[in-house]
């Protein structure tokens, strides 16, 4: 029989569980703070441009036809893929351009351009990758791991060393690449898992798979798509949506949670599923005695980058553009240094600089630009006001001066988003844009639980929890915290 299942947050996490859980035949509500759903993937709207606030990378398509496919679906049900040529365009020091194209060849000419039998030392790198990938795919992304060994099964035991699971990406990839550019195009994907490339597993070599092999993909729309996708799923199988209404704890009996409440009324449940920040929900939404992880704990994980982001529209076209625009300074290990060993404002630093409207005209109005800056910075950095307008302008100044073009004077809309917000829209730990980052002893097993082990009915899924960081991980999330109700509820 269908239990009474209520759903926290409405994000990627939260709707991807909640559409699954109502087509198993439960009788889901899911509770949004904010007034839209989407949570860090929402969509702001104004004078005709769209911007997507988060997630702007279209990775490893086959998750999302996998998913989708659960209910019978195909992504172009919902909405058309478009592959990205170049996949992206990468800024380096003295204004130096490489562009990544689409095409094997284009990618190993590039390769060749940077260092002597640059080409032929990639087809080894992407063939270890393309490996690691299968095997992470069929053994490992889809699987709940509740104990140790659960994670040190056979399979790891007998192809371990051939995984690199205890060697870092940066040694690793040293011993195939000595140029400084071609080991950052390997590399710069771990910022968007939330690590640095010298305390991130060889393991996650991966990525290179991932955009180089697979593609880089966008959504006609931009990724607010995939929300809209996911809500229609959930309105199909009859799941109750509701925005504006922040949990804000619990009603218990003999350690079971029997209601969520939130700031508006309160709502009777069989079994909860959390995809709010999940330090939140342990420390602040949950009772002393019923925490897995207390304060000490979260205060001791090494926490994922924060964001500093500027959503700008432009009221003219830019040339030296393309969909994806990445900036690697000179020592890049200075701005890690920043994030996670000296925390401080980032001076030189890299940066993405997404400009959708090279491929959606729907994204900003007819001869304008839709930008999307993003600084990694460290999470629980303070950022007054006054901080705020002041790192804005230096970092437009930056930027102009990377691309070899100006813009700030055609400026239309303009906002900031940082650490604050993450923390007061999503109540962010630390104001954290990712969450936990991605290190060997917080990978896989080592990742907070999807049960919990003090509340039997509580579960939890989204960005903290294995597999982790990104869309697709979420979408696996979702169809593994399933099966775990299916099993143990």
């Amino acid at each position: 029989m269908g239990k009474k299942i209520v759903v926290v947050g409405g994000g990627y996490a939260g709707l991807s569980v909640a559409a699954l859980l109502a087509k198993e035949g439960h009788e889901v509500t899911l509770c949004e703070k904010n007034p839209d759903l989407g949570g860090r993937a929402r969509v702001w709207k104004t004078k005709g441009y769209v911007f997507d606030m988060g997630p702007s990378w279209y990775l490893m398509p086959e998750v999302f036809e996998r998913y989708f496919g659960l209910f019978g679906k195909k992504t172009r049900d919902f909405y058309e893929l478009k592959a990205l040529d170049p996949l992206y365009r990468i800024f380096f020091h003295k204004k130096e351009i490489v562009d990544i194209p689409a095409s094997r060849e284009g990618i190993l000419k590039a390769f060749a351009s940077l260092e002597k039998n640059g080409d032929k030392k990639l087809i080894a790198y992407l063939k270890q990758a393309r490996y690691k990938y299968d095997i992470a795919m069929k053994e490992f992304l889809y699987k709940e791991y509740s104990h140790l060994f659960s994670f040190l099964n056979w399979k790891m035991i007998t192809q371990g060393t051939q995984l690199h699971v205890f060697a870092t990406l940066d040694r690793f990839v040293r011993k195939y690449f000595h140029d400084h550019r071609a080991r950052k195009i390997l590399e710069y994907a771990m910022v968007f898992l939330g690590n640095s490339p010298k305390n991130s597993p060889a393991l996650y070599s991966i990525m290179s798979h991932v955009d180089l092999n697979l593609g880089v993909w966008y959504p006609m729309g931009g990724m607010g798509m995939l929300v809209e996708a996911l809500t229609q799923l959930c309105k199909q199988y009859g799941v109750t949506l509701l925005t504006g209404e922040e949990v804000i704890g619990f009603e218990y009996q003999n350690n079971h949670i029997t209601a969520v409440k939130t700031k508006k009324s309160t709502y009777l449940a069989d079994i909860v599923v959390s995809s709010a920040d999940y330090a939140h929900t342990e420390r602040e939404l949950l009772s002393s005695p019923h925490q897995t992880y207390p304060e000490a704990y979260w205060q001791s994980r090494i926490m994922a980058p924060s964001m500093f982001i500027l959503y700008l529209g432009i009221n003219k076209r830019l040339k030296n553009l393309a969909h994806h625009n990445l900036y690697f300074s000179l020592d890049w290990d200075q701005h890690f240094d920043t994030i996670f060993k000296t925390p401080a404002w980032p001076q030189d630093p890299c940066f993405y600089l997404s400009c959708p409207s090279k491929t959606d005209p729907s994204v900003a109005p007819k001869d304008k630009e839709n930008l999307f800056l993003l600084i990694p910075i460290a999470p629980g950095l303070e950022d007054p006001e006054d901080m705020r307008h002041q790192y804005a302008d230096y970092a437009l100044k930056h930027v102009e001066h990377v691309i070899g073009e100006s813009f700030q004077e055609a400026i239309e809309v303009k906002r900031v988003f940082t650490v604050s917000d993450y923390a007061n829209d999503y109540h962010a730990f630390k104001g954290t844009a990712l969450g936990m980052a991605h290190t060997l002893n917080q990978t896989a097993v080592f990742r907070p639980a999807h049960r919990s082990k003090k509340v039997p009915n509580l579960y939890y899924t989204g960005h903290y929890t294995h597999p982790g960081v990104g869309v697709p991980m979420v979408l696996i999330a979702a169809e593994i915290v399933t099966h775990l109700i299916k099993e143990t509820a």
